[in-house]
């Protein structure tokens, strides 16, 4: 079985139909589906996502994976439209670090009888700053775990701009992995050589000019046999140009991972 592309749709707050339309459009195998407020799928009325899954599948587009709220509710109707991940982050509180760790593993116990109800997987995503950064908090955060139900959805972008060689990180996630994330980013200094002390932030850019490597993640996940999802994230500075932008980058990925 081939790699099959997502893109996160958050950049794109329409209609289901124009949705669909526009991804298959853009050449993309399926989507993942923001269950946010504001979006055509909220929290508020996830029970219509079955038929928003049918919507989009008539433009042959489906739903791999949805960023949303892990209440039975929702786990309920994602389980019902078909949808088998579920992709959250991990925050960091003001506690610190190894007791937001156990924090986020009680309630993983929690959640683990109703994704086996459900027939879900709760996919972790690493994400810099105040978060579960690298690949190595990743695999202890979810150490232990059936990789059915809790596993880890490991982003090139986030990993980079944490340092770590994406063939190295994708060797500690691997027995974990359930879904990677394409999208790109470089530190910017916000702040002039006059100033005290620099300020950095990240700017999300194409998939060929940051600090994440996509030849090289393409090659290692193509030698280790990933079939999986690779969702681009469709995240860049200038939202103004994101549908050029995924486009360009969607071309992208796909030439990587069909060389021969």
């Amino acid at each position: 079985m081939p790699v099959q592309f997502s893109v996160f749709t958050k950049p794109w707050r329409e209609p289901i139909a124009n949705l669909g339309h526009r991804i298959a459009n853009y050449g993309f195998d399926g989507i993942e589906l923001p269950v946010r407020p504001g979006y055509a799928v909220s929290p508020e009325n996830v029970q219509e996502l079955p038929d928003a899954v049918r919507v989009l599948a008539e433009h042959n587009v489906k739903v791999y994976s949805v960023a949303g709220s892990t209440d039975e509710r929702c786990l309920e109707a994602y389980a019902r439209a078909g949808v088998p991940i579920v992709r959250i982050m991990a925050p960091i509180a003001d506690e610190g670090y190894l007791a937001s760790e156990a924090a986020l593993r009680s309630e993983f116990d929690r959640l683990l009888p109703l994704l086996e109800r459900y027939d879900l997987t709760l996919g972790i995503q690493n994400h810099y700053g105040k978060f579960i950064s690298n690949a190595s908090g990743l695999r202890s955060l979810v150490s232990g775990y059936d990789p059915k139900r809790i596993a880890i959805v490991w982003d090139a972008a986030h990993n980079a701009l944490n340092g770590e060689e994406p063939e190295l990180a994708i060797d500690i996630v691997w027995l974990g992995l359930c879904m990677v994330n394409f999208k790109n980013a470089y530190w910017k200094c916000e702040t002039g050589p006059e100033s005290i002390s620099a300020v950095w932030s990240p700017y999300w850019t194409d998939g060929a000019h940051g600090l994440a490597s996509w030849p090289r993640t393409a090659t290692e996940l193509i030698s280790r046999g990933y079939q999986g999802v690779v969702c681009l994230t469709a995240e860049y500075t200038d939202e103004l140009d994101v549908d050029r932008l995924i486009c360009k980058d969607i071309s992208f990925a796909r030439s990587l991972f069909t060389r021969t």
